[in-house]
């Protein structure tokens, strides 16, 4: 087995035994290997270990590397999305993990109903209100759903985060739960189930789990260390 592989197995029993913690299976919980920066060889051997649901950040790593590899993948965008890559990546993306603000949720559904696509995405919460980083705030998501349901065209699945970094992963115990809450509350408010919570990384996912998370997005404990 590579090096790659290994990692992956590693990874899966982690993802097991945290489900198996929170009173699921490992089958309520997918495993999205984060690829971005890394080249297509690296990504085919975590293929050839089974992985078959990747996440990149950027539409043109997107454009780049799915040609050349399997049909059988499966791929999220799981970075900001700009207006005009909205054309680009629809058709060739499962999910969209970053719905940050009414407009691009206004264009993916524009755009959506021009290619003939129903577009399954997430809205992204930003918890601590980071400036650095995108997504809806709590009070502003609320004011707000009722126009994000107003478009036909979108599934919205659910909500992801990314909440501050802290290589203690129990740290970010506390967002993961107020996504969580956050989502039920959500779903009383729009009367529509949201069943995805995508949250947890490589240095906090198993916590992630614990707390709900039904997508873990992990890259460099699979990939190894990114390059700089």
């Amino acid at each position: 087995m590579s090096d790659i592989a290994d990692r992956l197995q590693e990874i899966r029993d982690r993802l097991t035994k945290s489900a198996e913690r929170s009173g699921r299976k490992a089958g309520d919980v997918d495993l999205l290997a984060v690829s971005k920066t890394y080249p297509v060889e690296t990504i085919h051997e975590a293929v050839d270990a089974g992985q078959l649901l990747f996440g990149e950040n950027r539409v043109q790593e997107i454009l780049l590397k799915q040609p050349q590899l399997p049909g059988k993948l499966q791929w999220h965008l799981i970075g900001p999305l700009q207006s005009n890559k909205v054309r680009k990546v629809l058709p060739l993306v499962q999910m969209i993990h970053a719905v940050d603000s009414v407009d691009i949720a206004k264009d993916i559904n524009r755009i959506g109903g021009e290619l003939g696509l129903h577009p399954k995405v997430l809205i992204e919460i930003n918890l601590a209100a980071e400036s650095s980083k995108h997504g809806f705030t709590p009070s502003a998501i609320r004011a707000q759903l009722e126009a994000l349901y107003e478009l036909d065209r979108l599934y919205i699945q659910g909500v992801m985060c990314i909440p501050p970094f802290d290589p203690n992963a129990e740290k970010s115990r506390r967002y993961f739960r107020q996504l969580r809450e956050i989502r039920d509350e959500l779903e009383k408010l729009g009367g529509a189930p949201l069943p995805v919570l995508s949250m947890g990384m490589s240095h906090d996912f198993e916590v992630a789990i614990e707390e709900g998370a039904t997508i873990v997005r992990v890259g460099s404990a699979i990939f190894g260390a990114r390059g700089r």
